[in-house]
C-alpha cells in the first residue's frame, strides 16, 4: 500500500513540474507578441526580431514600444512563433503557450479578408504595400499552413480550442478560393502566380520598387505544394496541373546559380552548367521573359543591366521548382491515381 501511495505521490509531483516547465524560447516569444495577437519581424527602431538576443533592460523597452502596426506575417513571423508555441506546449504542457498561441491563431483569423480569404502582409498596418494579399516569401501560405494544421489537428494542433479549429477550416477553403481566383491567365489559359495582388481588384500588382508585376515562381512553389496537401477536387487538380507544365515550359537548362562571400560580401554568380536547371525569381506576366527589378523601379530583361547591388542582394534564379517537379508532383498523382497532363 505505501508503495502505491508512494508512485502515486511521485507520478503527480511529476505532473504539477511537467505543467510548470518553462521553455527558454516559448517565454521570450510570450514577451515578443503583440496586445493584437501576431508577432513583429522588427521592433520599432527597426532591429530584427532575434530570439537569441537576451532580453536586458533596453531590449524590453524597445519590445514594450512596439505597437501593433508591426503585426505582420513576413518573413516567416507569427507562423514561427504559432509553431514554437505549439512545439513547446506539447513538451512542457505548460498551458501559457497554448493561450500565446491560440491567441495569435486568432490573429491570423483576424486579419484574413473576409470578403476573397486573400491575408495581406501586415494587419492592422494598411500603408503602401502592407494591404496587398501577399503570397510574397510565402506569407498567406505560412498563415494557412497554421490554420490547416488546426483545421486537421496535425502537428501537434489537435490541443486547440475546438472553436478555433472550426474557424480555420472555413479559412482554408476561403484562402483555397483566393488562390485559385488568383492564378494568372495567360490566354485564358492558368500558370501560375504573381508575388502580391490588389485586395480588391485581385490583379497583380507591384510591391517595393524592384518587385514588379511579374510570375512568381519561389512563391508559386509553395502555393502548389499546399494546394496538394488538400482533397483533390476538379478544381485544385486543374489548378496543380497548369502550374506544372508551365514549370516545365519555363525551366532554364544549363545554368546554375551561386552565392559566395568576397571580402565578407553576398556575391550571387550565374554561370553555365550543363547538369543544372534553374528558374528565373520573376518572369513577364504576358509574355513569360524572365524579368529583373531595380532599386529606380525599372524593369530589366538583361540580369546583366541590373545595378550591382541589387544584383547581388537579391536571389533572381532559384531551383525550388526541380524537386516538386522530380518528385512531391509524381508522388501526389500516385498517391490520388490521378494520371499526368
Amino acid at each position: 500500500m505505501k508503495t502505491k501511495l508512494y508512485l502515486l505521490t511521485l507520478g503527480l509531483a511529476a505532473v504539477n513540474f511537467s505543467a510548470q516547465t518553462k521553455d527558454t524560447l516559448a517565454e521570450k516569444i510570450m514577451i515578443y507578441q503583440l496586445p493584437i495577437g501576431g508577432w513583429g519581424k522588427q521592433l520599432e527602431d527597426k532591429s530584427v526580431v532575434n530570439y537569441n538576443l537576451p532580453l536586458n533592460k533596453e531590449l524590453l523597452r524597445k519590445i514594450k514600444a512596439t505597437g501593433d502596426d508591426h503585426a505582420t506575417i513576413d518573413n516567416n513571423a507569427t507562423s514561427r512563433e504559432i509553431n514554437a508555441l505549439i512545439k513547446a506546449y506539447s513538451v512542457t504542457k505548460n498551458p501559457e503557450y497554448l493561450k500565446s498561441a491560440e491567441k495569435g491563431i486568432s490573429y491570423l483569423l483576424q486579419m484574413q479578408y473576409k470578403n476573397n480569404g486573400g491575408f495581406p502582409q501586415y494587419y492592422p498596418n494598411k500603408g503602401l504595400y502592407r494591404k496587398q494579399i501577399t503570397y510574397n516569401d510565402n506569407a498567406m501560405i505560412n498563415a494557412l499552413t497554421v490554420l490547416y494544421n488546426v483545421a486537421e489537428g496535425k502537428n501537434g494542433f489537435d490541443v486547440v480550442d475546438a472553436k478555433l479549429k472550426e474557424k480555420s477550416k472555413t479559412a482554408v477553403q476561403k484562402g483555397i478560393e483566393c488562390i485559385l481566383r488568383t492564378q494568372v491567365l495567360q490566354k485564358n489559359i492558368p500558370v501560375i502566380w504573381g508575388d502580391q495582388y490588389n485586395e480588391e481588384t485581385l490583379q497583380p500588382d507591384k510591391a517595393r520598387a524592384f518587385e514588379p508585376v511579374s510570375l512568381a515562381t519561389a512563391e508559386s512553389v509553395g502555393i502548389v505544394r499546399f494546394l496538394m496537401m488538400q482533397p483533390v477536387t476538379p478544381e485544385i487538380e486543374k489548378s496543380v496541373k497548369s502550374a506544372i507544365k508551365w514549370f516545365r515550359q519555363n525551366k532554364i537548362e544549363g545554368y546554375s546559380y551561386e552565392v559566395s562571400k568576397v571580402n565578407g560580401k553576398a556575391v550571387r554568380t550565374l554561370a553555365e552548367d550543363k547538369n543544372s536547371v534553374i528558374w528565373a525569381r520573376f518572369y513577364d506576366i504576358n509574355n513569360n521573359k524572365p524579368l529583373f527589378g531595380d532599386r529606380d523601379g525599372s524593369v530589366k530583361y538583361n540580369y546583366y543591366e541590373v545595378s550591382e547591388e541589387r544584383r547581388n542582394g537579391y536571389s533572381w534564379y532559384v531551383d525550388y521548382a526541380e524537386k516538386l517537379l522530380g518528385k512531391e508532383y509524381p508522388k501526389w498523382l500516385e498517391k490520388n491515381s490521378i494520371s499526368d497532363l
